[in-house]
């Protein structure tokens, strides 16, 4: 049986990053990659997981909706794979929600990833209960209409950071990052190597053995505040 045609605005087919290099990137946390990546895709803090405890790691399946109308998400989760994370552009409207218990509970049965999306969500207390992950820009007890065509699929703008449908978004209680799908296997290495990085400072702190970073003078010399020959 033929598929129906659907309007180019809604794109069913999308090249997703790879299940081994999600399963890779799930053991980072965001700021690890955003550091590597170039202190680069990390979504404006005003979106933020429900609960703090609440992580995600996946490919973008992107939607785009008018403020207040969440009809694109209902099509989305139509097509939604298991492992894939929402990523919704709701323009930052914060005067309804977009998302609530049903369509959440709906997300978890699907065995999908977790939602971010840039405008409010409702049921708050039942969600965190639930424990499925759902990032969000605020709450708003209003619900929303289910009437205005949006875009699936698509690139879309999300707390001011550009994601392209089957992107890796990686959350948790600090925020969202987004690693573009071309980068993200180079990214993976550089990433292993900064955490033990980290781990060898904090050690070197925790033994009292190097309580300065080894680069702060030359920094500081750079700047102007030390000039050559002077030290701390």
């Amino acid at each position: 049986m033929e598929k129906a045609i659907l309007s180019p605005d809604f794109q069913r087919d999308i090249q997703r990053v790879p299940v081994a290099m999600v399963e890779q990137a799930a053991a980072f946390q965001p700021a690890i990659l955003a550091d590597v990546a170039g202190r680069r895709g990390a979504v404006h803090g005003r979106i933020r997981a429900l609960s703090p405890l609440m992580k995600l790691a996946g490919p973008a399946l992107t939607v785009e909706v008018r403020p207040g109308d969440n009809l694109m998400i209902h099509a989305a989760m139509s097509i939604a794979q298991p492992g894939d994370i929402l990523v919704i552009d709701g323009k930052g409207d914060q005067t309804c929600a977009l998302m609530g218990a049903i369509m959440v509970n709906q997300c978890k049965a699907m065995r999908l990833g977790g939602i971010v999306v840039d405008a409010a969500v409702r049921d708050v207390l039942e969600l965190q209960e639930l424990g499925f992950p759902v990032f969000s820009a605020g709450t708003n007890p209003n619900g929303p209409t289910k009437f205005v065509p949006g875009r699936v699929n698509w690139p879309v703008s999300v707390g001011g950071v550009t994601v392209h449908p089957g992107d890796l978004v990686v959350g948790d209680a600090d925020g969202v990052v987004i690693v573009e799908r071309e980068r993200v296997a180079a990214l993976l290495p550089l990433a292993a190597k900064k955490v033990a990085d980290e781990a060898a400072r904090i050690e070197g702190i925790r033994l009292n053995k190097q309580l300065r970073p080894t680069w702060l003078e030359g920094a500081l010399r750079a700047a102007g505040v030390l000039k050559e020959g002077d030290s701390l």
